[in-house]
């Protein structure tokens, strides 16, 4: 009987996460209540409660698959290479993140939100993200002076254009297909590394 419960329970978490996730792409992080959540997963209202404290700890868990999900990918890779002084390195790396970006697209807007209006949420998330962030000033420690730096500089360049291109849809990268972005990426960040 325990282990039905255990089941019932994890079947239930994981509703509730599918629910959010395309509530929030119908009507936005901000605008969604958590009865909306419920309803859309079809469960009692109290449920939610089981399993999350509210909204934001919905959104880190949601988070915390997604870095999880990516993480084994990552390992699972071959062609993962950890000296970034090379294109094709460099290359992959743009393209792990663009498309991590594009698969994850509506909790990537969530998050977004959620740090806009909560100060204590910008502060969890960039603590939940610092360890990827760590991740890749190892990768820099032979190209880069300042390896934390450089990777906050290069994150939060890959994350502003991905966030331009596949959710503002910039009129100014109209057509640009994905190929095309990562490639720009690439470029843009081998010149700024290496020089090339």
């Amino acid at each position: 009987m325990p282990g039905s419960r255990k089941a019932k329970a994890a079947e239930t978490e994981a509703a509730l996460k599918a629910a959010a996730t395309r509530v929030f792409e119908r009507v936005g992080y901000l605008n969604t209540k958590i009865t909306d959540i419920t309803a859309e997963a079809d469960r009692a209202a109290g449920s939610f409660y089981n399993h999350f404290r509210g909204k934001e700890e919905l959104l880190e868990s949601l988070l915390a698959d997604m870095l999880a999900a990516g993480d084994q990918a990552v390992e699972a890779d071959p062609a993962h290479e950890t000296d970034l002084g090379g294109r094709g390195a460099i290359r992959w790396h743009v393209e792990q993140y663009w498309r991590f970006f594009r698969d994850h697209r509506v909790v990537m807007i969530a998050l977004h939100q959620a740090s806009l209006v909560d100060q204590r949420f910008a502060d969890r998330l960039s603590a939940l993200l610092e360890p990827d962030l760590r991740h890749l000033a190892d990768h820099l420690r032979g190209t880069a002076q300042r390896p934390e730096a450089t990777a906050l500089a290069l994150s939060s360049l890959w994350h502003q254009f991905a966030y331009a291109v596949l959710v503002e849809r910039s009129p100014l990268a109209d057509g640009l297909t994905d190929e095309e972005a990562i490639d720009l990426l690439t470029d843009l960040t081998n010149r700024g590394l290496n020089g090339k």
